[in-house]
């Protein structure tokens, strides 16, 4: 049996985990097993989400399989358009200068402040009474 032909990418936003696989195919786009559309309800999440390969002009040449865990869907959406990213320059390393010039490789680091002791929330203070 021919092995199956597949480059893999992983990426991350706040806590969502993206585990993308691409394979050659007709541009079918599958996120936790449901089609692409049902999962990603807005617009805004499926432009994130398709950036990296609309961008390289492949997104017919590849059917995307993505488990995608954690977060919210906007930030999974993010994480989902930085493993399709990283996946792509697997594919083909001279994509990796479009890719970076475009902020696609570059792992956002912005997380959720921790809540801290004393407080309410990370910044918020219990109310405080003179009197």
């Amino acid at each position: 049996m021919a092995e199956l032909v597949q480059y893999y990418g992983t990426g991350r936003r706040k806590s969502a985990i993206a585990r993308v696989f691409l394979r050659p195919g007709t541009g079918e786009f599958k996120v936790n097993g449901k089609g692409f559309t049902e999962y990603f309800v807005t617009e805004q999440q499926r432009v994130a989400a398709k950036r990296s390969l609309v961008l390289t002009e492949l997104l017919s040449s590849f059917d995307v399989l993505t488990t995608v865990s954690g977060g919210g869907v906007a930030a999974q959406a993010d994480a989902v358009k930085m493993g399709s990213a990283r996946a792509l320059v697997l594919f083909n390393p001279e994509l990796r200068k479009l890719l970076k010039s475009e902020n696609l490789l570059t792992r956002d680091a912005r997380m959720k402040e921790r809540k801290k002791y004393g407080q309410r929330g990370a910044r918020a203070r219990f109310q405080f009474s003179k009197r």
